[in-house]
């Protein structure tokens, strides 16, 4: 396990390397910059040229990007271009919205598709097991945009059981409102289900119909002991892969729901800082979901390498 887990950390470190210059590089490229969107569509050159000098928007791109690294060293993330608050500050603002919503959806998403692979794998090939393979397929091809207006337009606008939007909350408003947060999870966990239950249902229906299986049955187990102690660990770890892949989805989903549903998070301030041309900004979102990615990866492969069953040497 320790000579896997320090390739791990040195792959890792390698990632980490390629998403600052990837970051750095990306942004640098974006066409426009926050000069013009303080000025306006009228602004002259000579004025253009005058706030690009006040902001460093004129400096060569290898002394912005030693400047970048050493405030990244200090923690300093720079300050907006817009409004010249600093970068850290925005982020500290949006950031419990965006860690509420994606924490209960972790939390609902887990147990139901716990629930939905282990039910199919263990009754593979039974109504009950097409019956849910159905409605996760059904849902994962719906577009997160597209389900999310449906709900809104069923939940919140025709029925009126739900809110709607949450603008203008907090983090801390929204924990002492978990009815705003309904529709946004119920959008993200219908996204990420089918991928998840499908991996669990692949490996418990294997393990299932295994000599393993079969022989512990025959000593008297019982079913839960069975399927919880030694079906579901080795059917666990491409799913704790996918799991993973799932973050990266909710990162995305997120940008989306939150714009949906006027969540005060960083999927907005992303999207406010790209149509700012916040370079900073924008940097800073860009390293925080690479951050995410990259470690949720790293953790989920640590974690699948350790459930992965080994063979072992049995001697008499």
């Amino acid at each position: 396990m320790l000579p896997y887990t320090v390739r791990r950390l040195g792959f890792a470190v390698v990632q980490a390397v390629v998403v600052l210059v990837a970051t750095f590089g990306v942004t640098a490229l974006l066409p426009g910059d926050a000069a013009s969107i303080v000025l306006g569509e009228q602004a002259t050159d000579d004025q253009l040229a005058q706030v690009r000098h006040q902001l460093g928007l004129d400096q060569p791109v290898l002394d912005l990007f030693g400047h970048w690294l050493g405030g990244l060293v200090t923690g300093d993330l720079g300050r907006s271009l817009v409004t010249g608050a600093p970068v850290t500050d925005e982020l500290t603002r949006r950031f419990a919205a965006t860690a509420l919503l994606a924490a209960v959806t972790l939390l609902v998403l887990v147990p139901l598709a716990l629930f939905v692979g282990v039910t199919s794998g263990l009754q593979e090939g039974s109504r009950a097991d097409r019956w849910l393979t159905t409605v996760t397929v059904f849902l994962h091809a719906i577009p997160e945009f597209v389900l999310g207006m449906l709900l809104l337009a069923g939940f919140a606008v025709y029925i009126g059981l739900l809110p709607a939007t949450a603008a203008g909350m907090t983090g801390t408003e929204l924990a002492g409102r978990p009815e705003v947060l309904v529709l946004p999870v119920a959008v993200l966990v219908a996204r990420q289900l089918c991928d998840i239950a499908r991996q669990l249902r692949i490996g418990v229906a294997e393990q299932n119909a295994g000599p393993v299986a079969e022989h512990l049955r025959l000593l008297g187990l019982r079913e839960r002991t069975v399927v919880l102690r030694h079906l579901l660990p080795g059917a666990a770890a491409p799913a704790v892969q996918q799991l993973a892949r799932a973050v990266e989805g909710l990162l995305t989903g997120t940008v989306i729901v939150e714009s949906l549903f006027a969540i005060t998070g960083l999927g907005t301030g992303f999207v406010e800082a790209v149509q700012n041309r916040d370079i900073p900004q924008v940097q800073a979102y860009v390293l925080v979901f690479a951050g995410v990615v990259v470690l949720g990866n790293l953790a989920a492969d640590l974690v699948a390498h350790r459930l992965t069953p080994r063979r072992e040497l049995v001697t008499w």
